[in-house]
């Protein structure tokens, strides 16, 4: 298994997560491109010492970039996890 802050990228704070974290107990992070579902589960439960109870991935595509400039072209892609933790767990995000 990879090191848990090398597949863990950041946890990402927004009005849908902070939504999902009060509703259904599920954390969005940023992980690595190249992480399975598996090696994820295990770096959360490592890193924040919680336990999780399922993981969601998706890859998120680049948006593109303005044109007429000297950055045109696309904004990286990226992958995200939605994580669901066990009743009673939660991630301190402060």
């Amino acid at each position: 298994m990879k090191a848990p802050y090398d597949v863990i990228k950041t946890v990402r704070i927004t009005e849908k997560g902070t939504a999902q974290t009060e509703k259904h107990n599920q954390y969005q992070v940023v992980v690595d491109k190249h992480a399975n579902k598996l090696d994820i589960k295990y770096a959360v439960e490592q890193a924040f010492k919680v336990k999780v109870v399922g993981v969601n991935t998706m890859h998120v595509r680049g948006k593109p970039r303005r044109e007429r400039t000297a950055q045109f072209g696309h904004t990286p892609g990226w992958k995200k996890a939605v994580v669901t933790l066990k009743a009673g767990d939660k991630i301190d995000l402060t």
